[in-house]
């Protein structure tokens, strides 16, 4: 019985931080714009995911460390880390929305010119750790998820959870981008995203809120 409860928790939070990880990915941005690209191109895919998914792993670690320890010395924080996720939540559900709404079509470049390993690593390195996005999306927002799994095992399961959704949905994007190329470059495809990650993030500002 002990060992169900704990698997059962176990997966649970496995599964939200998988959940939560990827509707925070999946909104259209200049990273995963330029990892579509990679992989329509087919020039280096595997070291853009590697750059994206590592850094996302680095990102996470250190929220749900750093929130952790701050929540247990200090437990009004994970209060006001969790008002501050529902509000920044709705407005980013409200965010999705408006682009849904435009007509606009991810394009991903297709020229042909051939670029250095190096050079495509440090503008993947560029369009990560310079958007300040990142930082609220994978160290605070889900620093603060994180925390509310518990001080156990919980938030780190739940950090698993959202690093394997990181590195699936890089992998599938970049690797999967030949294949999928006709169906993303249409804006119709995107905004049915748009309006997904924004229904996502409402249900995850409701279930903070409600605790």
């Amino acid at each position: 019985m002990l060992v169900r409860a704990y698997l059962r928790r176990v997966i649970s939070s496995l599964s939200a931080g998988m959940f939560a990880g990827l509707s925070l990915i999946v909104a259209i941005g200049a990273q995963n714009a330029y990892v579509l690209r990679q992989g329509l191109l087919r020039q280096h895919v595997g070291v853009v995911v590697a750059v994206c998914a590592l850094s996302d792993l680095v990102l996470i670690t250190a929220g749900v460390a750093g929130i952790g320890v701050l929540v247990e010395r200090a437990g009004w924080l994970l209060t006001l880390m969790t008002w501050l996720g529902v509000a920044f939540l709705v407005t980013y559900a409200g965010m999705s929305l408006l682009r849904a709404l435009r007509s606009d079509a991810l394009e991903a470049q297709r020229g042909r010119r051939h670029e250095s390993r190096g050079r495509v690593a440090g503008r993947a390195v560029a369009l990560t750790w310079l958007n300040p996005h990142v930082y609220l999306d994978t160290v605070v927002l889900l620093g603060a998820i994180a925390a509310s799994q518990g001080s156990g095992g919980g938030r780190w399961w739940f950090a698993a959870g959202a690093c394997l959704g990181s590195l699936v949905w890089f992998c599938s994007l970049g690797f999967g981008a030949r294949s999928l190329s006709g169906l993303l470059a249409r804006p119709r495809a995107w905004q049915v995203i748009d309006v997904l990650v924004a229904v996502t993030m409402l249900v995850i500002a409701g279930r903070l809120a409600l605790g």
